[in-house]
């Protein structure tokens, strides 16, 4: 490892085994070595080493050894070095040269992780596979994933993605690959290249430098003049290439594609002058590419035909989400979509334990998919992560979980059933309370018939929250300001209507340095749930003086009434420091705070009692995503400038913060120590000059087709009989309506929705519990699903029908709509 500074050695009997630069994700403690990566958020990863040590950890690598505790110094191994990145890449890169193994390296904008899922189920029976967990594809994702490489492993399987130049050259050095696989070049827009397509194929066909044998589509322009100059320059051509194609006969691997029925397709693929038929069990076009991909790969490692025909029809669509979704008595449900194998196992409830906080936690988990170690022993794997994350009840489900029950007899408790419907027969939802669930089985057990008596509400209508999109759009925002300004996330009003909860502990592991709420009671919700930053409340009419007190929660200030009350109240209420209070002024919104000529008489009263002390000051602007009213903008911050000035007289460095979503963009010579995020956040563009066209939609709203009509001309739909049809039409009834928060505006073909790749007109009144659409012109069925809002219809485009904003409409999507929360 290079770069070490200095060592110091004091527990020699710690052996490691585990690498974590994540603390949430500690399993065994004294064989785990601890990377203190530095982040843009106070220490980083150094905050963590003390609290660390106390749960056992025993080894640290660090850059400096400010914040350690004289007990860990004389305790732990320390490693101090200058890069903590580059000391975990190197220990990586030094592992992986200790194996002389294929490995196989996967690059491409989509599809890396599907390929690799595939390919692990494809050549399971053929070798010990290491495969990346997830998506661990990262400068941090690779190295921990090379670390599982061990004296069993035959083949290893390792995903490598960028987002700016210069990233691959340092994952192509760790990995070192024999086979280089890249999918497909597409736009991304959180990466650094834009729509510069051939310098971005070009970066990620670096990862085949010195491969013996490269795979790639020929179809992609892009990638197929990036790897043409790189051949030349290497300093040993690959042995093999299979490029393959569907519109070039000479490539080495052409494709046609002969039928798509019964959710199959047949291809007929020619290979080393051999033709052969291969069905797949897929018909999305993407899959089938991906499917064509690792035919490839099979075809350069020698798999036979027929065995790859075989091992085909096994496969399944990858899900690749974790879901949460509202329990019934107060639970969380989490459901985990990858396949269901101890590798996936580990990150799937990493994530529970995040989302638990202090409530008690349960797994319901079934037998998982073959791997390439005894059962014995893979039981024993899953026991002792249970035991290690300290589970509070485990349910096995499986005539394998069965067999081996005995293994989990030190777990406090357990029960084991033969089989899903065993389950269901001996439990009810009364025997879950409180506490967050993770459900994750193989696709044969049905676990939907689990989640179906456990999901709180039943509505086919629901509001699906995308949690990356989310952690996208706040760091765009973070990339608008300086690394040391702070961000305000604001999640008032249910997070824009799409739930604070889920929102707020995205934001928080995400590194905001404050959550701001509208009401007291919003708050009071979160630290109830968790979350434990700094939450700020606005415009809140307090009540309940202890809990703003003793929960910490830091009021917005804008009245000397209101200041004064406070302080009265407050009195009675406060333990420790002064609560921070956050002093809004009235800057030309003219709804709340103080002007200029109030604040002198707020600082007296400041200034003469020890129960408050602010924390910031702030105002709102009223149009800042109006160019126009620029002027009017600038008028603004002047007096607010005036306004700050004179209360950090009085409080030297007193945070400052105006700007909003608009104002981040447009203003950031004015983002001062702090900066609010509103709406942006959830991916509504406040402007119209595509500076936000970056952001991505946080929120869908979709529902099912639960009938379809046939009807001629003439025939009229719905109360009224407003909607009247001038064609012979096919009508769709959708379970979506008024009480859903579908505006009655909607109707009569104000709006479409996505159905069948299609934009389909709502026909007659909307209902209060459903719409008809017509989808004469779409093919769906009973059962299809129907987008209301998200990547295809806009909140935008029904704002405007409705003539309002984008918020109302988010926020206007009823309780009763169910929030399921995702990530990839």
């Amino acid at each position: 490892m290079m770069g070490v500074r200095g060592a110091q050695l004091h527990a020699p009997e710690a052996d490691v085994s585990q690498l974590l630069t994540d603390s949430r994700s500690l399993v065994l403690p004294a064989e785990t070595l601890f990377f203190a990566l530095p982040t843009s958020q106070d220490q980083g990863g150094q905050r963590y080493v003390n609290p660390l040590y106390d749960r056992g950890v025993r080894s640290f690598v660090v850059e400096t050894m400010d914040g350690i505790d004289t007990r860990v110094r004389q305790h732990a191994n320390i490693l101090l070095v200058d890069n903590v990145l580059d000391a975990l890449q190197d220990l990586a890169t030094e592992h992986r040269m200790q194996f002389d193994i294929p490995i196989i390296g996967i690059t491409g904008t989509r599809g890396k992780t599907t390929v690799k899922e595939w390919l692990y189920q494809l050549l399971l029976d053929d070798y010990h596979i290491v495969r990346s967990p997830r998506s661990f594809n990262s400068q941090i994702g690779v190295p921990l994933s090379l670390w599982d490489i061990d004296e069993d492993t035959t083949l290893a399987i390792i995903e490598a993605g960028i987002s700016r130049p210069g990233e691959m050259a340092r994952l192509h050095s760790m990995i070192r690959p024999t086979m280089g696989v890249v999918t497909n070049i597409a736009p991304e827009p959180e990466d650094d290249f834009g729509n510069d397509m051939d310098s971005k194929a070009a970066e990620k066909a670096k990862i085949l430098y010195n491969c013996q044998s490269i795979v790639y589509r020929a179809d992609d322009q892009g990638v197929r003049r990036a790897i043409k100059p790189l051949l030349d320059e290497s300093d040993e051509a690959p042995i093999d290439i299979i490029a393959w194609s569907k519109t070039d006969p000479t490539k080495e691997l052409y494709v046609q594609v002969v039928s798509i029925e019964n959710r199959c397709t047949t291809i007929d693929y020619t290979y080393q002058g051999m033709h052969h038929l291969l069905t797949l069990p897929m018909t999305d076009a993407m899959d089938v590419n991906n499917a064509i991909t690792c035919l490839a790969v099979l075809l350069n490692l020698n798999v036979e035909p027929d065995v790859i025909a075989e091992r085909m029809m096994r496969l399944t669509p990858l899900g690749t989400r974790i879901n949460v979704i509202e329990g019934v008595n107060e639970c969380t449900i989490i459901t985990d979509e990858y396949p269901n194998d101890f590798v996936t196992l580990t990150p799937a409830i990493n994530f529970m334990m995040r989302r638990a906080g202090n409530r008690r936690t349960a797994v319901i988990l079934s037998d998982l998919n073959p791997e390439n170690v005894e059962p014995e022993v893979l039981y024993s794997r899953v026991r002792s992560l249970l035991r290690a994350k300290q589970i509070d009840r485990f349910y096995g489900i499986g005539p394998e979980m069965c067999r081996y029950q005995e293994l989990f007899d030190t777990l406090p408790e357990k029960r084991f059933f033969a089989s899903t419907t065993q389950f269901l027969a001996e439990m009810a939802q009364g025997d879950f309370d409180d506490e967050t669930v993770l459900v994750k089985g193989g696709a044969e057990f049905e676990f939907g018939q689990i989640l179906d008596m456990l999901e709180a509400k039943q509505h086919q209508t629901v509001e699906e929250i995308d949690l990356n999109a989310l952690a996208h759009n706040f760091k765009f925002f973070k990339s608008q300001v300086k690394p040391t300004t702070r961000t305000i996330a604001m999640v008032k009003a249910s997070g824009y209507g799409t739930g604070s909860y889920e929102v707020a502990k995205t934001l928080q592991d995400r590194g905001a340095d404050y959550l701001a709420v509208a009401v007291q009671d919003e708050g009071v919700q979160l630290r109830k749930a968790g979350i434990t930053m700094p939450i700020i409340v606005l415009n809140p009419m307090v009540i309940n003086y202890k809990s703003l007190f003793t929960l910490r929660l830091e009021p917005e200030v804008y009245s000397l009434d209101m200041c004064r009350q406070l302080i009265k109240e407050g009195a009675r209420y406060q333990t420790g420091s002064p609560l921070p209070i956050h002093i809004k002024v009235d800057t030309g919104m003219h709804r709340l705070g103080f002007t200029l000529d109030q604040l002198p008489e707020l600082i007296e009263v400041l200034q003469d009692q020890d129960v408050v002390q602010p924390a910031s000051v702030f105002s709102h602007l009223s149009v800042a995503d109006v160019p126009s009213e620029d002027e009017y903008t600038q008028l603004q911050f002047d007096t607010f400038d005036k306004c700050a000035a004179l209360l950090r007289r009085h409080y030297p460095g007193l945070p400052r913060h105006i700007l909003n979503t608009a104002g981040i963009v447009r203003f950031p010579e004015h983002q001062m120590e702090m900066v609010r995020i509103g709406i942006g956040l959830y991916g509504m563009r406040t402007l119209d000059d595509h500076s936000e066209d970056a952001l991505q939609p946080v929120a869908t709203l979709q529902s099912v087709i639960i009938s379809i009509k046939e009807w001629p001309a003439g025939t009229t739909i719905g109360y009224g009989r407003k909607g009247v049809l001038t064609r012979d039409s096919r009508i769709a009834t959708v379970p979506i309506g008024y009480a859903d928060g579908l505006d009655r505006h909607y109707g009569n073909g104000a709006i479409s929705m996505w159905a069948g790749g299609k934009r389909c007109p709502t026909v007659g009144n909307v209902c209060m519990d459903a719409v008809m659409i017509d989808v004469t012109d779409a093919d769906v069925k009973v059962g299809d699903h129907v987008e209301v809002f998200g990547r295809h219809i806009s909140v935008d485009e029904l704002a405007r029908v409705r003539g309002t904003i984008s918020y109302e409409v988010l926020t206007s999507v009823s309780r009763r709509v169910k929030r399921v929360y995702y990530r990839e």
